[in-house]
């Protein structure tokens, strides 16, 4: 690509904003260029989505100055972000299925007869628009018919009728397969040639190499630079998105591992899985788990560490694979399933999946046990009070209160809360999808010495984290995830460092 053109078409300028609690964004600046297609890369948190809420006007900003053309603005809604020709595609998309392509194509731009929609009129527009992406469909068509790669391009056509100057994809490609996301790359980059500033949101490396232009890496609501893609390693984007330099990377090498000891004859695994996989979600796979081991899980967000997760207890069910507990062939078609097959899942997503606000610490921790003997088998209060106030102790959960409302404990303790709840069910196998994720460094080192403990006991353990430096510490072994893919599987011993994992996340699972 040749350099971009003197004047951007969006600037963006010390943009700050704040939430109770919480600063999304400090003090971002960001940049886009008429002809190119730039990544906006950052881990969960970073401030993306909040940043393209503050350019589309869903968010408005405490500080800061947006240009659009040269001229300031300051949108008040998505309507006039439009208006102004910067146009959006999300991940789940926002147009109307119970309608046809055309309607949703043409809605709101419509020719008209009088005070009348020429419906034939519109119907030959919105095709004329859709052949501009060699989008052969019926405009009569209703449009959830379609695939939703299909449906994104027709999100994409209705952009074209707005004459957008910027068009923003955020996560498109997450619900694709391979010849769709083919497709739509081929479509993003005839617009780019067009002239349209396309801003691409991705966690797929693969994907923003092969399409981009440029990038802008943010990292907890902050700036942290700016770089054309092919002068930008991986590895080195990698680093500025987790916070830490390529040199101090590469030399770290002093880790607290744990004290467990690696099996040199291992029998028979408590679970065995062969080509386990789910299309659109995670591609097969094959994993062994061992009694008394920690299995760490290493992986950008989006790599397909929790669809592997809930692939493995059951949340979710595989197209292909088999699973083997203790040797048995095994189904396992949903977590209650799982657990009656000593298999427990906490949830990455803890106010959405995992907690219960309005119940108590006590109700809360009952839960799985309760839904493991039946809705007509309740637990006996006197098991319940002394299953609770054990955890409770061991767990050290602040307030040691099993009445008090969980939604009022603090999100560490809301965490020990849900440990508890799975520990209460004796499981054999426990999966932990970010245990640690928003809490603090106490808190944080109680669950981690928690998990080397039940490891001790005798426990297998599914530890999934994006802190590199916490799955080290932790684990015996290591599976690394990219782009919803199992690339490589790892003995922790110790020329495994956190720059090897890097290493293997960048270069497509090559590891040096």
């Amino acid at each position: 690509m040749s350099a971009p053109p003197a004047a951007p078409v969006v600037q963006m300028s010390g943009i700050s904003i704040a939430f109770p609690g919480v600063k999304a964004l400090d003090d971002v600046s960001f940049r886009l260029f008429p002809g190119e297609v730039h990544a906006l890369m950052g881990e969960n948190g970073a401030g993306k989505s909040t940043l393209i809420k503050a350019l589309t006007g869903v968010y408005a900003t405490d500080s800061g100055q947006i240009e659009v053309d040269g001229r300031e603005q300051r949108f008040d809604g998505p309507d006039q972000a439009q208006a102004a020709g910067i146009s959006t595609v999300y991940q789940e998309v926002n147009l109307c299925a119970n309608l046809t392509v055309a309607e949703n194509v043409m809605l709101g731009h419509e020719p008209r007869r009088g005070p009348f929609i020429d419906w034939r009129a519109t119907r030959r527009t919105a095709a004329e628009y859709l052949r501009r992406l060699n989008l052969d469909i019926d405009p009569r068509s209703m449009l959830g018919s379609h695939t939703i790669a299909v449906q994104q391009l027709c999100a994409i056509a209705r952009a074209l009728v707005v004459d957008a100057k910027v068009l923003i994809l955020d996560e498109p490609t997450s619900s694709l397969d391979n010849a769709e996301v083919a497709e739509l790359f081929r479509v993003v980059r005839r617009l780019r040639d067009d002239g349209v500033a396309v801003l691409f949101v991705s966690h797929f490396l693969d994907q923003v190499y092969e399409l981009c232009d440029r990038v802008t890496v943010l990292r907890n609501g902050r700036f942290v630079g700016e770089h054309r893609i092919d002068e930008l390693p991986r590895r080195d984007l990698v680093a500025a998105m987790i916070g830490k330099s390529r040199d101090a990377l590469a030399g770290i090498e002093e880790k607290a591992r744990s004290t467990i000891t690696i099996h040199s004859e291992k029998e028979t695994p408590f679970l065995s899985v062969v080509g386990l996989g789910k299309n659109g979600s995670v591609r097969p796979f094959d994993v062994d788990l061992y009694a008394g081991e920690i299995l760490g899980v290493a992986g950008l967000l989006g790599s397909g560490r929790t669809e592997m997760a809930r692939l493995l207890a059951g949340a979710d069910r595989p197209d292909t694979g088999e699973v083997r507990v203790q040797s048995t062939l095994t189904r396992l078609t949903s977590p209650l399933v799982a657990l009656a097959r000593g298999i427990a899942y906490s949830t990455e997503d803890r106010k959405k999946e995992g907690i219960v606000g309005d119940l108590t610490v006590r109700e809360n921790i009952a839960l799985a046990m309760q839904a493991r003997r039946g809705a007509w088998r309740p637990v006996p209060r006197r098991q319940l009070d002394d299953v609770v106030d054990r955890y409770i102790t061991a767990l050290q959960i602040s307030p040691p209160n099993p009445n008090a409302l969980i939604r009022n404990l603090s999100g560490g303790n809301q965490q020990k809360v849900l440990l508890a709840r799975w520990l209460a069910t004796a499981p054999r196998l426990l999966i932990l999808d970010e245990p640690t994720r928003g809490i603090d460094v106490g808190a944080k080192a109680e669950i981690q010495k928690l998990v080397t403990e039940l490891a001790q006991d005798g426990m297998s353990v599914v530890f999934i984290s994006s802190e590199l430096d916490e799955v080290l510490r932790l684990s015996q072994r290591l599976v690394v995830m990219r782009d919803r893919e199992k690339v490589d599987e790892l003995v922790n011993a110790d020329d495994v460092t956190t720059a090897t994992i890097l290493e293997t996340i960048a270069e497509s699972g090559a590891h040096a």
